[in-house]
């Protein structure tokens, strides 16, 4: 009997020595799991939803993507539910459900990628308000969404230019996508810059009515070479990738033909590196990674607007192509705007009413 005792005891001190162990080991493992995101038990996780011009479109979403891999890599995050991620949208029909998609899936921060997304955003914020959310290019008033905005007109003054010192013909392009406010700031900044350095110059402007259909971006770059443009600017997204075909089409029936393309949102030089004049940088990279570090942090700017320009380094200008003759001028008129335009003395338009007024003496 005594034996039976004495073994029950030793069993239950023995169990509860597992326990103990078991449960010390359990905190141990908790204290480790930290991150660079986050509490100690679940690391910072961020995603975007593309608007319809893909992730891979070589332009604005393509940025957004290229900011999020950056911050992922940063805080050692894998692609994936709990890490970093996007889902693409194919129409603006699948904005609402891939943003409340993701915000299910428990992403702590989720970008709708573009002006279009507005009412998704607007709509899901309001859904599922535990989640952070932040648009780009546009303004939602809810106290769980970012706004991010750009000085585009600035890059696009700085193309302006660019394209103005380059053009023989004195006649220039501009493809745009659809007419909102974001690439009106393009136009208007574009139309700034030209006219600050070649007033005679003449410039076409087109609006192709979508950012994903290249063949219409194609289609208007070739009328307006046609018609004597020598140089063509865009900011209309994929669209404007039939804008770089075209050129370099142009380029190889006639290598001696002087024609240049101007790219849009990042460096687009592999677009076309014998065609490719310089790019109108909008670092949409830095801006996402900007807003995610913050909410990682606790300083999530809800219900605010950050605005980035060349000042905050969200805008500029890319190199200018070693081929282009000129070269050696433009870099040096291009560097003489921009403390112009850091300092104050110029304010470049935003809209075509404030084109109007525009002086740039």
């Amino acid at each position: 009997m005594k034996k039976r005792k004495i073994g029950m005891a030793l069993s239950l001190v023995l169990a509860a020595g597992t326990l103990l162990g078991a449960c010390g080991k359990s905190d141990t493992n908790k204290d480790s799991d930290t991150s660079k995101g986050g509490d100690k038990e679940k690391a910072f996780s961020v995603a975007m939803v593309t608007d319809v011009g893909g992730v891979d479109d070589k332009s604005f979403n393509q940025s957004a993507w290229e900011g999020l891999k950056k911050f992922g890599a940063d805080n050692g995050l894998k692609k994936g539910q709990g890490g970093f991620d996007y889902l693409q949208s194919t129409s603006d029909a699948d904005y609402t459900t891939n943003l409340n998609s993701l915000a299910r899936k428990g992403f702590d921060l989720v970008y709708g990628i573009g002006f279009l997304m507005h009412d998704a955003v607007d709509g899901i914020a309001k859904q599922q308000p535990k989640t952070n959310f932040a648009i780009i290019d546009d303004e939602v008033k809810q106290p769980n969404v970012a706004s991010v905005l750009f000085k585009e007109q600035e890059a696009a003054f700085l193309a302006g230019v660019a394209a103005a010192l380059t053009t023989k013909t004195n006649h220039i392009g501009f493809i745009g996508g659809m007419e909102i406010p974001v690439i009106e700031r393009f136009e208007a900044g574009f139309l700034a810059g030209v006219q600050a350095a070649k007033p005679e110059v003449k410039v076409d402007v087109k609006y192709s009515g979508a950012f994903d259909k290249a063949e219409l971006g194609q289609t208007i770059a070739s009328t307006m070479y046609a018609s004597g443009a020598d140089v063509v600017f865009h900011a209309a997204g994929a669209t404007g990738n039939g804008l770089f075909k075209e050129a370099g089409d142009l380029k190889k029936k006639d290598s001696a033909r002087e024609i240049w393309a101007i790219g849009v949102d990042r460096d687009q030089n592999e677009m076309g590196p014998d065609v490719v004049l310089t790019s109108a940088i909008k670092r949409v990279d830095v801006a996402v990674v900007d807003i995610a570090n913050k909410a990682k942090d606790g300083k999530f700017p809800g219900g605010e607007s950050a605005i980035y320009g060349l000042q905050e380094d969200g805008v500029g200008l890319a190199p200018i192509n070693a081929k282009a003759a000129n070269k050696d001028a433009i870099d040096k008129a291009v560097k003489e705007w921009i403390e112009k335009i850091k300092s104050g003395a110029v304010k470049v338009p935003g809209t075509r009413d404030e084109l109007k007024t525009f002086s740039a003496k």
